[in-house]
C-alpha cells in the first residue's frame, strides 16, 4: 500500500519547481491531484503526462473565486479533500525598505499570504464537515531568520508560520491538521526568475550553475531539490503523520542550525593571521 492511497489533494503552484516536484510525489503514493496554477501551458503538460490521477485548474491564489473553485473541483470529480498544499509564490518586491514599492507589496503580500489564506480558509470548510485533512502550506526559513529573503518576502513567510499555528488549534478538535514547511535554499525557477530569466533553456543552465554554487552553505554540502520539499509535503499529507500538527517543518540541508564551530575559529584566526591550529595554541597558552 502506498503512502496516500486514496488522497485527493490540491496543490496550488503545482506547474513548476517544489509544486510539480509534489504533484509527481503525490501521484507516485496513489493519491488523485488537482494541479492549481497560473501557467496554463506547463499545467496542461504536467495533467496529461500524470494521467486521470490529475486535472489541471487555472488558478490564481490571490482572487478567492479562483481558490474556492480548485477545492470545489477536488470534491466535485473525487468526492472529498485530504490535503491542501498551498505552495504557490514567487519572491516579490524587494529592495531597500525606503525604496520598497506599495504596490508591489500588495501584490507579494496578496499572493504569499492572503493566498494561503484562502486556501486555509476554503479547504477548512471541507475538512471540518469530514472530520478529517491535511493542510501543508509553504513557509521559508525566511520567515524563521532575517537575512534569507527580501523584507517583505521574509514577513508574509513568518506569517504564514503563524497563521499555522493558530489556525491548528481551532481545527484540531474536528481532526484537521495544519502544517507549514520551512524550504531553505531550493534550486528552483524562483532564482533565475528573480533576476529576470524568461528563457527556459537558460533557467535550466542557471539553475545547474545555482546548484553548484549553494553546495557548500548548508552543513549537508549540498543545494536543496524540490523533491525534499515533496518528500516532507507527503508525509505531512499522510496518515503517518497523524499527531504533527501546529509545527513549522525546517527542510534545509542544516542552514538554520548554525555554522561549524571549526569555521569560526578558522575565521577568527585568518582575521589574526594565523591557522586555526596557532591560534588554539595561542588561547591555551594564555589560559
Amino acid at each position: 500500500m502506498s503512502l496516500l492511497d486514496g488522497k485527493v489533494a490540491v496543490v496550488t503552484g503545482a506547474a513548476s519547481g517544489i509544486g510539480e516536484g509534489t504533484v509527481r510525489r503525490f501521484v507516485e503514493e496513489g493519491a488523485r491531484v488537482v494541479i492549481a496554477d497560473i501557467q496554463d501551458g506547463p499545467g496542461h503538460q504536467l495533467a496529461e503526462e500524470l494521467g486521470p490521477s490529475t486535472t489541471y485548474l487555472h488558478t490564481d491564489v490571490s482572487q478567492e473565486d479562483d481558490v474556492r473553485g480548485a477545492i470545489q473541483h477536488a470534491v466535485g470529480k473525487w468526492g472529498k479533500l485530504d490535503c491542501i498544499f498551498n505552495n504557490a509564490g514567487f519572491g516579490g518586491v524587494s529592495g531597500p525598505i525606503e525604496e520598497t514599492d506599495t504596490a508591489g507589496y500588495d501584490a507579494t503580500m496578496a499572493v504569499l499570504l492572503r493566498g494561503v489564506f484562502l486556501g486555509i480558509k476554503h479547504a477548512s470548510a471541507v475538512m471540518k464537515q469530514q472530520r478529517s485533512g491535511s493542510i501543508v502550506s509553504t513557509a521559508s526559513v525566511a520567515g524563521l531568520q532575517a537575512g534569507f529573503g527580501p523584507h517583505v518576502y521574509s514577513t508574509a513567510k513568518a506569517a504564514v508560520i503563524h497563521l499555522t499555528r493558530s489556525v491548528s488549534v481551532e481545527l484540531g478538535p474536528f481532526g484537521v491538521r495544519a502544517n507549514a514547511i520551512c524550504p531553505g535554499i531550493i534550486v528552483t525557477n524562483i532564482f533565475p526568475a528573480g533576476i529576470g530569466v524568461d528563457n527556459q533553456s537558460i533557467k535550466d543552465a542557471v539553475r545547474g550553475r545555482l546548484g553548484d554554487a549553494f553546495a557548500g552553505i548548508a552543513p549537508m554540502q549540498r543545494a536543496g531539490l524540490p523533491l525534499d520539499i515533496a518528500d516532507a509535503a507527503a508525509w505531512l499529507a499522510s496518515d503517518h503523520s497523524s499527531y504533527v500538527t501546529g509545527q513549522a517543518i525546517t527542510v534545509d540541508g542544516g542552514l538554520t542550525a548554525g555554522r561549524d564551530f571549526a569555521d569560526f575559529v578558522g575565521r577568527i584566526a585568518g582575521a589574526y593571521g594565523l591557522t586555526p591550529e596557532q591560534f588554539q595554541q595561542q588561547i591555551r597558552t594564555q589560559g
